[in-house]
């Protein structure tokens, strides 16, 4: 029932991030971005700055400034705001109140300069704005040298029957009553702000007394209009608001009766949906005010802080009681998600987010859940730096991994100031379909009623007229013919629809039950369906292949429970759907998910209308699994209101067990599970914390920001790898690799030291000692003994002790680290190439050399237009090893653009309808084709802006290498690299060009790095 966090509306705000956004501005030393290796035939490029490309819209400005949260001091007359650590921003502080008037002031200025004017400002978690732009005011202020980034205001999408029991809260030695004295004080003193689709406020997980002017219950809670206050355990104040109106919007379905001491706020942010939706009808379920449309957000919000429900009933089940994870803490609800009516478009609107966060901190909140999807390849999108401003302010963030598992490099949210929660199974709601031919299988079902051996098709068998079999096999609706389904159970495909709509549809043409089937690996969910249904994996077909045998004679019946005499299914499980790493953010260098909790058939409340009248619902996602993390993150702070974010996330993850595998053994894939299953009865003691704090992320961000847009915020550097968080990673081992890690002590004690991960032996200290309230670096050593290259090897840090204590750590062992470019001069020559081998000799071969096609120009006069674009057409011949692109203009400091077109015709729109691009801000740009079609390509060099002369100087050069005639000689010598190889003489000879440029490349063995070699031969004399 969940929406995916990730699909259609996922990939489509990650391509505008690329295409519309995450754009770079006023580049200080930049860093050209090196090109990948691999053998994909996609283009390999640098991150696309899209120029002249942008479209008139709403854009998210982020200026280079820090926010309130995150500012250190440095600024004369403005004292430094960044809240001491176990402390949250107090933004009615008198210098709070001075520096984000400063921020203000400066997002202003910024604006003006193109002649807009600020929307939205957001001061407090980041420094930015949003502004309706032209597309000329929008590549002016890229270039402006005070922001960091602007993009397109895009939207985003949406991403317990007894979880508490399960997880361990419950019971007289459950987390509930050793920590907190009773359920309902877990999360006393803490307010959880939930990010999502608002609440249904009348719902039984909502309740409570009435507001009034005076402060009401132990935490101080009062109301004066729609302000509310709250007093909260760590000293601080609550100060949020029960919106009526919203700019003008009076709040639809909406009064200050709806908040009461339990929601104790509850904002909405529609000016963006409002915009988007100029001209259509607004779906009837949805409301212009926190009022819960769609169900998401009242069920995140129930799962985290609801309060205790007996007798949650739904469609005649009694599932007895259920209750959030820290019912004794307050909720308040940020609306940023509406329902346009159309499931292919986003509903959660990134400049509402920006706003919801702001807000969020502002009002004090302690916790912050996330269930909708994000960027997979960056954290540098004004949405995972808000959050990096949030943690700054002392908030938490649990944040969904995505559900677009079992596939790898799937994960979301890959920024290491949140928490990233992946989903697992917590219950078994089976029932067993019987064929005809006796074959048993088990499947999720909650249906109560049994069905006796009846006719069987398969969907597409049965299409209606005019319908495709494809849709029909999918069940979609208005496919089936009701002549041939009715009284018959129909197997229905998964996939595109929802799960439910599909048994609504097998209804509605007159079947009596559904068999919804896998075909590919996914969860099996358990659903309210219209007819009696069971939900199986059928990777091998052995329905499919049933139904084909026995034709009209094949028949089901469905037996309530598992009769089928197999194991008990074990418990809990990876969620099929759940979003894995290896990341692709942060090259792979930081571990994601973090961790699990259940996110599998999770009961809470939902809102009614959208509900089919249901107060509680099944959902399954990792939307459903990361408010199980919020709100066990609410009942540790209140517990421990000192703890930072960074040391909630380490006692979580640092406790965590192990999830099972489909046979009932020990899983230790960690890109699903991350450190495992959260463990609340072990969690409130971890003995040792491992925490980073800003400025390392600030380094980190330093670091993508070079990498990965070719800028310098003036920081020095700092590896993902090397974050000081409870996990490791490195995706690039060249013989060994070294973490250290920093501990800091909650007990004094001695910890024993044991590293495991297949296929490395380990160097590492016996013990570990440290006494209380200190910290130790904790230094070890992988070296690689059996590891196969390129393939990831899993496994464990785990110190023994006072507590036990266990960090992840998942590392890929390469063949060889080599410089992805080196350059020489001359018609022969020379270069020493320095290499790292790992434990086995590797045999390099070459590709080239080959001459380039080299083109030179001036641009004297450029303009903001496409009129001063320059072209030249490409044949790249068959069987091309590698198409490259090089632009260099003679000007450092100026700004080109390289753009790549399919076929030589003049393209309809050069800045939409390109194939690739190299378009960051620098001078040079590049790009590298592997394996590219043969055919013509038109490249365009594009005068972005100039330099420090007013013409502007360039030279292209096009290889293709593999294709055409090999020119010269090019050695390795040694032409066999050992571990003992520091580094190699790569050598050339025979170049007869004057003036040219030619491209090498040297492949290494078992490796997907690669060398290009690029040699400039000098001008011809002149004639005496």
């Amino acid at each position: 029932m969940s929406i995916p966090s990730h699909g259609r509306r996922a990939r489509r705000r990650a391509l505008a991030l690329i295409s519309a956004g995450a754009v770079v501005a006023g580049a200080l030393g930049a860093v050209p971005a090196a090109t990948a290796a691999g053998d994909s035939t996609a283009p390999q490029t640098t991150q696309v700055k899209p120029g002249r490309s942008y479209q008139a819209g709403r854009y998210i400005v982020v200026l280079q400034d820090a926010p309130a949260a995150a500012y250190a001091g440095g600024v004369a007359g403005y004292k430094a705001t960044t809240p001491a650590p176990g402390k949250q921003l107090d933004s009615n502080a008198p210098a709070v109140r001075e520096y984000t008037g400063r921020l203000r002031a400066q997002q202003v200025k910024a604006a003006r300069t193109v002649g807009a004017k600020v929307d939205r400002s957001y001061t407090l978690a980041v420094n930015g704005f949003t502004a309706d732009l032209t597309g000329d005011q929008a590549a002016e202020l890229a270039m402006n040298k005070s922001v960091l980034t602007i993009e397109r205001d895009v939207a985003s999408h949406l991403d317990t029957w007894n979880t508490p029991n399960f997880l361990g809260l419950s019971g007289k030695d459950g987390a509930w009553k050793e920590q907190a004295h009773g359920r309902g004080n877990a999360g006393q003193g803490t307010v959880v702000g939930v990010i999502d689709s608002g609440i249904w406020p009348e719902a039984k997980s909502f309740r409570g007394a009435a507001l009034t002017s005076e402060p009401k219950g132990k935490w101080g809670i009062s109301r004066v209009r729609e302000s509310v206050r709250m007093d909260k355990a760590d000293g601080g104040v609550f100060t949020g608001a029960c919106e009526l109106e919203h700019d003008g919007i009076v709040a639809d379905g909406w009064s200050a009766d709806d908040c009461n001491t339990k929601l104790i706020g509850a904002r909405f942010y529609p000016d963006a949906y409002i915009d988007n939706m100029a001209g259509q009808d607004m779906p009837g379920t949805e409301f212009l005010s926190a009022r819960d449309g769609d169900g998401h957000g009242s069920h995140t919000a129930s799962t985290a802080a609801g309060n205790p429900v007996k007798d949650a009933t739904v469609e005649d089940v009694n599932f007895g009681e259920i209750s959030g994870m820290a019912p004794g803490a307050r909720i308040a609800a940020y609306k940023v998600c509406f329902d346009d009516g159309n499931e292919d478009t986003g509903d959660c609107f990134n400049s509402a987010i920006l706003a919801a966060i702001d807000d969020a901190v502002n009002d004090g909140v302690d916790v912050i859940n996330f269930s909708i999807s994000g960027a997979l390849d960056s954290v540098l999108d004004s949405t995972e730096l808000a959050f990096e401003g949030a943690a700054e302010a002392g908030v938490f963030v649990a944040a969904s991994a995505g559900n677009s598992g079992p596939k790898a490099s799937t994960v979301a949210h890959n920024s290491p100031w949140l928490t990233t929660v992946a989903a697992s199974t917590h219950t078994n709601f089976e029932n067993t379909v019987v064929l005809g031919n006796g074959t048993k299988i088990k499947g999720a079902s909650i249906t109560k009623t049994a069905l006796p051996q009846t006719p069987l098709v398969e969907s597409s068998a049965v299409a209606a007229a005019g319908a495709e079999p494809g849709d029909a096999a999918l069940c979609l609706p208005e496919t089936l013919d009701p002549a041939k389904v009715k009284g018959k159970i129909v197997l229905c495909t998964r996939g595109v629809n929802p799960r439910v709509e599909k048994s609504a549809v097998v209804k509605e043409a007159g079947g009596v039950g559904m068999i919804l089937a896998n075909i590919k690996a996914n969860s099996l969910d358990t659903d309210f369906h219209a007819v009696p249904t069971v939900h199986i994996n059928d990777l091998d077909g052995v329905v499919f292949d049933y139904i084909k045998s026995q034709g009209a004679a094949a028949t089901a019946a469905f037996e309530l429970g598992d009769t089928t005499g197999g194991p008990v299914t074990p418990l809990p499980q990876i969620a099929g759907f759940s979003s894995r790493g290896p990341a692709l953010a942060n090259d792979s260098n930081l571990l994601k998910p973090d961790i699990t909790a259940p996110g599998v058939s999770v009961l809470a409340a939902v809102a009614p209308p959208s509900g089919e009248g249901r107060n509680f619902d099944l959902y399954s996602g990792t939307s459903m699994s990361s408010p199980h993390i919020a709100g066990l993150a609410a009942f540790m702070m209140g517990v421990h209101p000192e703890w930072t974010p960074m040391q909630v996330k380490s006692a979580m993850m640092t406790t965590a067990k192990s999830l099972k595998n489909a046979k009932g053994g020990t899983d230790r894939d960690v890109f699903g599970q991350g450190a495992g299953q959260v463990t609340p009865q072990k969690m409130f003691d971890p003995g040792l914390f491992v925490t980073s704090n800003s400025t390392q992320w600030w380094r980190f961000i330093e670091d993508r920001a070079r990498k990965e847009l070719g800028f310098s915020l003036g920081l020095t550097p700092l590896d993902a790898k090397d974050l000081n968080v409870p996990s490791m990673a490195d995706s690039k081992v060249v013989g060994s690799t070294t973490f250290t890690r920093k501990f800091k002590a909650t007990e004094s004690g001695t910890w024993k030291v044991s590293v495991k991960v297949p296929g490395f032996s380990a160097t590492a200290p016996a013990t570990l000692q440290v006494r209380k309230g200190l910290s130790k670096n904790l230094t070890i050593k992988l070296t690689r003994t059996t590891g196969s290259f390129d393939q990831w090897s899993m496994g464990y840090l785990t110190l023994n002790g006072p507590s036990r204590v266990r960090l992840p750590i998942a590392v890929k062992p390469v063949a060889v680290a080599a410089p992805a470019e080196v350059s020489g001069e001359g018609t022969s020559g020379s270069v020493d190439v320095p290499v790292t081998v790992g434990g086995a000799p590797v045999k390099t071969s070459t590709s080239g050399l080959a001459l380039a096609q080299s083109k030179t120009g001036t641009a004297t006069d450029i303009k903001s237009d496409a009129s001063d674009i320059v072209t030249t057409c490409i044949t790249v011949p068959a069987d091309t090893e590698v198409a490259r692109f090089a632009l260099d203009a003679v000007d450092d400091n100026a700004d080109m653009d390289l753009w790549i077109y399919e076929g030589c015709t003049t393209p309809g729109d050069w800045y939409n309808d390109y194939y690739t691009a190299s378009a960051t801000g620098s001078a040079d740009e590049s790009v590298t084709l592997d394996a590219p079609a043969a055919g013509d390509y038109l490249v365009a060099v594009d005068p972005y802006s100039a330099g420090d002369t007013p013409s502007l100087d360039w030279r292209l050069d096009s290889y293709t290498v593999g294709a055409t005639d090999t020119l010269g000689a090019l050695t390795v010598d040694p032409s066999t690299l050992t571990p003992t190889t520091t580094s190699y003489k790569l050598s050339w000879s025979g170049l007869v060009e004057d003036d040219a440029r030619y491209l090498g490349i040297v492949k290494y063995e078992n490796s997907e790095d690669r060398t290009f070699l690029t040699v400039t031969t000098p001008a011809a004399s002149p004639a005496p």
